[in-house]
């Protein structure tokens, strides 16, 4: 069943103002940046906007179809997390369960400390990994595109995120023969703790996370083209990728990114070797690897937003979902930052950021808001308080940032 569309003002917002969404995104289109963008928004359950512009692949000059094929990378890590807490509800876990419990290879890890003088020593965790810790980014693990103290290792020492042709257990057997960056609780770092996450899933469900996922979430929620790979015949509807570079491949860093984007580089980008079509009876993670339409996506907000259910069918509980979008982490590691890129006003729950502080975050929103986004500039919010869901769907590895322009559209669109 898909979302019905209703007139703007049947729901609060402006025909009138949400006609601007359609010029500022032709002309990020225009400037060459993307392919194509699709935007949806829904306000009070309904569907207020929902435009295309541009291609879906440049070269060919195909219109943007509706049922386009993303990459959308980061925005794997909600999902995920919501299956992992199905299995919370279930009785399976705690929260504050160590996650060795499930991982022996967990409790053996070393935390890499490097002093002052550049001196490095391997030490003893000060506590054990949490399964909280693995959704929450305090688990200690990082990226090998962020700096870290270990993240040099995960560039050289052996794939971490990089090699599709690693089955997800192979991945975290890699990972875990390196050394953490952090001691368990005591930094915020945007890392691989995701895929941990979902390897454990795995582990509790006794089910590969493909197939759980299909039934916990595509399934139910009639996601009918999410998935970790794309059939034969519909994968003419992915979208080309642009930008500066490919995020997993290697020796790429978010600083190498930022200065080629200095430099003016956006160019076609070919990320089927570290992001491919084909494998997806091997290549399953966690932090990234799915493929979605905003349609499926949508719908997967909408659930979000409507505190777990969709069109009948219960994902999570409403208690289980307070608790997912309540920040979890210390003031103390507030505020989080990704490549040092800080997100004031912010907080982080179980997968995804929480809106605390609208003056601090300098964006329009409201407290409570949460959401994430994808390093191709997926991105998704859910508003409880204005009961709106806003979706931007694209591709490019850039640090520019047009689905901001595309959130301030949004909100400035409410009329009550």
């Amino acid at each position: 069943m898909s979302l019905i569309a209703a007139t703007p003002e049947s729901t609060g917002m402006s025909s009138e103002r949400l006609a601007r969404i359609r010029p500022a995104m032709q002309a990020v289109v225009d400037r060459g940046l993307v392919a194509g963008i699709h935007t949806t928004i829904t306000r009070r359950g309904k569907v207020v906007h929902d435009e295309r512009v541009g291609a879906l692949d440049p070269a060919t000059g195909v219109p943007l179809p509706a049922d386009a094929l993303y990459r959308i990378y980061s925005m794997t890590k909600p999902i995920v997390c919501v299956a992992l807490m199905a299995l919370y509800e279930e009785g399976r876990f705690q929260l504050y369960t160590p996650a060795a419990r499930f991982l022996p290879a967990l409790g053996k890890l070393k935390v890499l400390e490097v002093a002052a003088d550049g001196t490095e020593r391997l030490v003893d965790p000060i506590r054990p990994i949490t399964v909280a810790d693995l959704m929450m980014h305090t688990a200690g693990f990082s990226y090998s595109f962020l700096d870290s103290p270990a993240s040099g290792l995960y560039r050289t020492h052996t794939p971490v995120i990089g090699d599709s042709t690693l089955t997800l257990s192979e991945l975290i057997a890699h990972a875990c023969e390196l050394p953490l960056s952090y001691h368990p609780g005591s930094r915020w770092h945007y890392s691989i703790s995701i895929d941990v996450a979902a390897h454990l899933a795995e582990i509790v469900a006794d089910r590969p996370l493909r197939d759980l996922l299909q039934e916990r979430i595509f399934d139910p929620l009639g996601m009918t083209d999410t998935d970790f790979g794309v059939p034969i015949g519909k994968r003419n509807l992915v979208m080309a990728m642009r930008g500066v570079d490919d995020i997993c491949a290697p020796g790429t860093t978010l600083a190498s990114m930022f200065d080629r984007w200095l430099q003016g580089v956006n160019v076609a980008i070919d990320v089927d070797e570290s992001y491919p079509v084909n494998r997806p009876e091997r290549f399953m993670r966690g932090g990234h690897g799915l493929f979605s339409t905003a349609a499926d996506y949508l719908r997967f907000a909408q659930m979000m937003l409507n505190r777990g259910e969709l069109d009948g069918t219960r994902i999570l509980s409403r208690k289980t979902l307070e608790m997912m979008h309540t920040n979890h982490v210390p003031r103390t590691l507030l505020p989080y930052e990704i490549g040092g890129i800080a997100s004031p006003g912010y907080g982080f729950g179980l997968g995804e950021r929480v809106l605390e502080d609208v003056g601090l975050a300098n964006v329009m929103g409201s407290p409570g808001e949460f959401g994430w986004a994808g390093a191709a500039k997926t991105y998704y919010w859910v508003d409880p308080v204005e009961e709106m869901v806003g979706l931007f769907m694209t591709q490019l590895q850039s640090t520019d940032e047009p689905q901001m322009t595309f959130r301030t559209l949004a909100y400035q669109s409410i009329a009550d």
